[in-house]
């Protein structure tokens, strides 16, 4: 039986303005984007189209969740962009505007460096050491 990770819910203050950066300006790849019932819309987004897995949008509603756009993991990191070219990716992301809150470091692990969307949620961008399998 095989399995994986299927999707990991983000929440944004608006469908569109996710859109607009993941897919606008990161360049991520839109796999769907269904109208549900009620104003809400099924939009799957992943980094490129190899990706198995993917980034659910969720449009923030009611005070609670729009309280923890940006707060989504209590102010950690609680995402992570693999790149198998750090160089490359963190050069590119500064030049589009990504916030980094950090200069690159290298960790046991591999290069990393923190970064926000503009939402306020925290990623890593990492190139691992040794590569995935």
């Amino acid at each position: 039986m095989a399995r994986h990770l299927h999707a990991i819910s983000v929440l944004v203050p608006d469908y569109d303005a996710g859109l607009a950066f993941y897919v606008g300006v990161l360049g991520f790849d839109l796999r769907q984007d269904i109208a549900l019932p009620d104003s809400k819309r099924w939009v799957l987004i992943a980094p490129d189209t190899s990706s198995q897995t993917s980034i659910l949008l969720a449009q923030a509603r009611g005070a609670v969740q729009k309280a923890a756009v940006g707060n989504q993991f209590g102010g950690r990191v609680g995402l992570f962009l693999h790149t198998d070219s750090f160089d490359d990716a963190y050069a590119d992301m500064r030049a589009k505007g990504v916030f980094f809150e950090e200069t690159p470091r290298d960790e046991p692990y591999g290069k990393v460096a923190v970064w926000q969307d503009p939402f306020g949620n925290r990623w890593d961008l990492l190139q691992l050491t040794p590569p995935l399998k």
